[in-house]
């Protein structure tokens, strides 16, 4: 007989139960934070209807299990999905008897989810797939805008698969899927990388009028710079932009305010057209 690896095995909850979690999730994430336990208001009321029908007949079992959530806790949101399907989960199955083990789940995945899912959902993906809608937008294109409503439909709609992988994996979810989100975090990574070096002559604009005079040569220093490598000026910039934002007290803000200040003051002076 195939072993069920479920750990879900007797349920409390039915479908409905499991989608409003998942739903309340879906759009309070971000609404109930505060500055002393972050995401917890969020986590304890995308459950508490769910932990109402656990605990119908344990008052005392509730009560643990609101402070237990009450705890902080903070992740990034799209990850956050798992988290809370399998914490919820693993409640549905041991009751108050498993709290420790819920909570030693949440604090043992917040940390690392949140580095994935932000490098994936925050950085990588809207990266990709905002740069190439923005450089079709530029181009007169209205795919551009489909792709980018496209994407985020998509992700709505993979935040409530991510959910309901959770609660079915329940605790296994912590060998069983940490292995492979490393793997797909990689090669994402090198995705994004690839994209964005693609897009760097599209989208960057850097044109050097500088010429050197001697009698009758005329050597144009843009002419030179794509004799060593086409774009080379792009490529420069690009990277000048990357190595400013690793510096201290460098926000990304700062950088655009300078990055147009410089343009204006170089343009004026004949450097940059």
């Amino acid at each position: 007989m195939k072993k069920n690896n479920k750990v879900n095995n007797n349920r409390i909850l039915n479908d409905s139960d499991i989608n409003q979690a998942s739903f309340r999730w879906l759009w309070g994430s971000q609404l109930g934070w505060n500055y002393e336990r972050m995401m917890a208001p969020v986590f304890l009321y995308s459950i508490m209807p769910a932990l109402k029908k656990i605990y119908k007949d344990d008052e005392e079992g509730l009560k643990k299990s609101l402070e237990t959530h009450s705890q902080f806790f903070n992740t990034e949101p799209d990850m956050g999905h798992l988290i809370v399907g399998a914490a919820l989960a693993i409640e549905e199955q041991e009751k108050s008897e498993g709290l420790d083990v819920v909570a030693g789940l949440k604090n043992g995945l917040m940390g690392p989810f949140a580095g994935v899912g932000d490098t994936i959902f925050g950085v990588i993906f809207p990266t990709i797939f905002g740069a190439i809608a923005a450089n079709m937008a530029v181009n007169g294109s209205y795919v551009g805008v489909v792709l980018w409503l496209a994407y985020n439909i998509v992700r709505l709609f993979m935040r409530k698969y991510l959910f309901k992988l959770g609660y079915n994996q329940g605790a296994l979810i912590v060998t069983k899927f940490k292995d492979k989100l490393n793997y797909f975090t990689e090669a994402a990574t090198v995705l994004g990388l690839t994209v964005i070096g693609a897009l760097i002559p599209s989208v960057v604009r850097v044109s050097i009028p500088l010429e050197f005079v001697a009698g009758d040569v005329v050597m144009k220093f843009q002419d030179v710079l794509n004799q060593i490598m086409p774009c080379l000026g792009h490529v420069l910039l690009a990277v000048l932009c990357y190595w400013l934002l690793g510096r201290k007290n460098m926000t990304s803000t700062k950088l655009i305010l300078f990055v147009m200040v410089m343009s204006i003051i170089l343009f004026n002076l004949g450097v940059l057209i």
